[in-house]
């Protein structure tokens, strides 16, 4: 489950500080190929979560000749959601790492599969606290329910198994929810996961507490597909019933749900319920994280974009953790099922062959093998899908690059880059009663059905459209704009008491060919509700990786809506205003610049 919260952070520390380099992809050492055969065991295992006792299930898959006297390290690895351990991308993870000399303990997450229990969305006081009691499996202080003991996995010391995770979305948070609590977690590798269910699920792409616009198609998908589990589960296991109000989740999400859905958010509530949250994401809980951290996020994923693997990124370098962070191409919105050419595909066991899958290995033979001769890699890694040859298409560099280029927003609709060529004057854009704007269909990318064109109706956005550009420019990272809007509807109904009534925007930034085709970028957008319309306010868009080549040209848009979030309750026309000394900015990540 998963998506976006706080402002992408491009300047980063000391540790940080060495000049952009882009190098050659990186020479990994090539670990063993997989060819090792293993034995699967079915276990299950009883815990105490959330006051509720139930049994967690999994699989044990043991490498052959690993035994007491020949143990070896473990990973530990659950589902996505509404996954299981037998899922295909689950499963895979066991037989991956098995193959490669890893005890691998692969698991139904709570509230799926035959595991018992609610969902309670990777709740470290819950999630973190089942999977710390199979860390007591894979330690030798407690037996499966069978009486089934690992005496066969690398001990740090009696009960502390040298263990590492791995897995994505839901199961990239879990990793995060239990190294949290259990500091005998050895090495996590999260894969598209989020930072913030707030910034995921109510995005609010602006400073401040002002609840953002919900994202319901993700959302709502989410919710049904967990509440639907009677219809898709035979035999549900009793503890995973709550109430007829909230069947299957922890009730705090549905009501989260319930209020985001309601489309009104009074303060009181919506702040303890945004809380809840917030609680329950590694935002509220990155600082008691010690394991040495691989993040990869997808560029292609309007769920959890770019900016919650930097916003975890940062706070971990921050803590003092060891972390790096890779930038691939697929996500949820695209390429799950089909990856680009040489990107990692665990169904495919390609671990030894993909950019991704030899960082994982390499991450795992430093800290699960202790193999301190092991490059793990640079600091941070990005595939561009505009190079050709899948050995060549990550770059890689010491640090995040900065926001290096601005572009003024003109009276006139283009996008200048002097502030002497803005042209004074002023133009204007309104709601309608439903939405007018197309980024995207949230869920095609997962079922893989197509999608219409991202559109903006005349008169319901306003535009901004530089020059033909006279180099290829390369943006990486999040681009950022300073806007100021005027809007005396908004500012007569902002201050009402539910932040319904705050104008909401969505900024988003397109390339645009010379034949007048338009490309949103990963169909990402950057959703705002303006806390004071009298006030600026600066926009942080969605991270990207793009080449907008010679001869193109970029295309600023503010629109008053999008259908794939709520937008603005009563009509609400917007003016934005420019002169010489006062104008909207956006400002870019570009390489070089």
């Amino acid at each position: 489950m998963s998506r976006s919260r706080a402002t992408l952070a491009l300047a980063l520390g000391a540790a940080l500080t060495a000049p952009l380099a882009l190098t050659a992809p990186l020479a990994l050492a090539a670990p063993a190929a997989a060819s090792g055969p293993y034995s699967v065991t079915a276990l299950r295992f009883t815990v105490q979560a959330g006051g509720r006792t139930c049994t967690v299930d999994a699989d044990l898959y043991r490498p052959g000749g690993v035994d007491s006297s020949r143990p070896a390290p473990a990973v530990l690895a659950t589902n996505g959601f509404g996954g299981s351990k037998s899922d295909g991308s689950t499963d895979a993870i066991g037989k991956a790492f098995a193959e490669r000399g890893y005890v691998s303990l692969i698991y139904s997450g709570l509230g799926f599969g035959k595991s018992g229990c609610l969902i309670s969305l990777d709740d470290p006081a819950i999630d973190g606290r089942a999977a710390s009691r199979l860390i007591d499996f894979l330690g030798g202080k407690r037996a499966a329910d069978d009486g089934t003991r690992a005496d066969f996995v690398t001990l740090d010391s009696a009960g502390d198994p040298r263990v590492g995770m791995v897995g994505g979305s839901y199961g990239g948070a879990i990793q995060l929810a239990t190294a949290a609590v259990d500091h005998r977690v050895d090495a996590l590798v999260p894969l598209i996961t989020w930072n913030d269910l707030v910034y995921s699920l109510d995005p609010n792409n602006t400073a401040g507490t002002v609840p953002g616009a919900f994202k319901w198609q993700w959302a709502n998908g989410f919710y049904l597909m967990g509440e639907s589990q009677p219809l898709t589960v035979p035999n549900l296991d009793p503890s995973r019933i709550n109430s007829l109000a909230c069947l299957h989740f922890v009730a705090k999400a549905c009501d989260t749900v319930r209020t985001l859905n309601s489309g009104s958010f009074p303060a009181d509530a919506t702040a303890e319920l945004l809380a809840y949250a917030r609680s329950v994401s590694p935002v509220s809980y990155l600082s008691r994280v010690e394991a040495p951290t691989l993040l990869v996020q997808g560029q292609a994923d309007s769920l959890f974009n770019l900016n919650e693997a930097t916003a975890t990124y940062k706070t971990l370098k921050d803590r003092g953790t060891t972390t790096k962070m890779i930038w691939q191409s697929w996500g949820h919105s695209g390429g799950i099922t089909d990856p680009a050419a040489g990107e990692l595909d665990l169904a495919q066991g390609n671990l030894e062959t993909s950019y991704v899958g030899k960082r994982i290995l390499a991450w795992f033979d430093r800290y699960l093998r202790g193999r301190q001769d092991v490059d793990t890699g640079p600091a941070f890694a990005y595939y561009r899908d505009w190079i050709t040859g899948p050995d060549s298409a990550y770059a890689t560099a010491g640090r995040l690059p900065a926001l290096t280029e601005k572009l003024y927003l003109s009276g006139d609709g283009k996008l200048v880059d002097n502030r002497k060529k803005v042209a004074r004057g002023s133009r204007t854009y309104r709601n309608g009663p439903v939405s007018t704007s197309h980024s995207e269909s949230s869920l095609t990318g997962v079922i893989g059905l197509p999608d219409p064109a991202p559109y903006d109706m005349d008169g319901t956005f306003l535009g901004w459209t530089s020059e033909p550009l006279a180099r290829t420019t390369d943006v990486v990272g999040a681009p950022r704009a300073t806007l100021q809007v005027v809007s005396p509807t908004a500012e007569r109904t902002q201050n009402s008491g539910d932040a319904a009534d705050k104008l909401v925007l969505f900024a988003k930034l397109y390339d645009i060919a010379p034949d007048g085709t338009r490309t949103l970028v990963h169909r990402l957008v950057a959703p705002v509700r303006v806390p004071d319309v009298t006030k600026g306010f600066t926009v942080t868009l969605p991270g990207i990786v793009h080449r907008y080549d010679k001869g193109h040209r970029l295309r600023f848009v503010i629109a008053a809506s999008d259908d794939a979030y709520y937008g603005n309750r009563g009509i609400k026309p917007v003016t934005v205003v420019s002169a010489p000394g006062d104008t909207g900015v956006l400002e870019l990540p570009v390489l070089g610049g």
